[in-house]
């Protein structure tokens, strides 16, 4: 069994067109994830937690990420998150001081709209977290670093390594 959990919390990673209302939601079934696992030769295991955009995330949402992650059986965690709160989130958890490998992926466009970027993000954070030493990390636009050291440029709209 693979040792890797893929945990997600929402974010634009996972949003589809809700043709009722216009807008771009989060989608429930995690249909993004799906789709990718589905093609891959590996299994992972999966899970969701809050399920929002991470605009709207709060200290609360953040404090039961950490209780999920802390009590969860896994050492190896790719958490998929919104972009824009991605770092509060990493910075929250590092403060937590878990002694687990947990990197942070997301997408700046929905894997709905087009999935190449979340699918490489996404690829790019399982590859990386095989054989990383604990710590927390984000894996962005082909960077992979100590959370403290990516960051999301939002003048470019994209990740890039300080």
């Amino acid at each position: 069994m693979n040792n890797t959990l893929i945990l997600s919390t929402g974010g634009t990673f996972n949003k589809i067109y809700n043709p009722k209302t216009g807008n771009l939601d989060i989608d429930a079934k995690n249909s993004a994830v799906k789709s990718i696992q589905k093609h891959w030769l590996s299994d992972y295991k999966f899970d969701t937690v809050i399920n929002k955009d991470s605009l709207d995330f709060t200290n609360l949402d953040r404090e039961e990420l950490f209780k999920y992650v802390k009590n969860c059986n896994y050492e190896k965690i790719v958490i998929i998150h919104g972009t824009d709160t991605m770092d509060l989130s990493a910075k929250y958890l590092s403060e937590k001081n878990i002694q687990k490998c947990i990197v942070f992926c997301g997408a700046m466009v929905p894997f709905s709209i087009n999935p190449i970027e979340a699918t490489a993000n996404l690829a790019m954070a399982l590859g990386f977290i095989k054989n990383a030493k604990n710590g927390i990390y984000i894996s962005m636009n082909g960077t992979v670093d100590i959370f403290n050291k990516v960051i999301k440029n939002r003048e470019i709209g994209k990740f890039e390594e300080m």
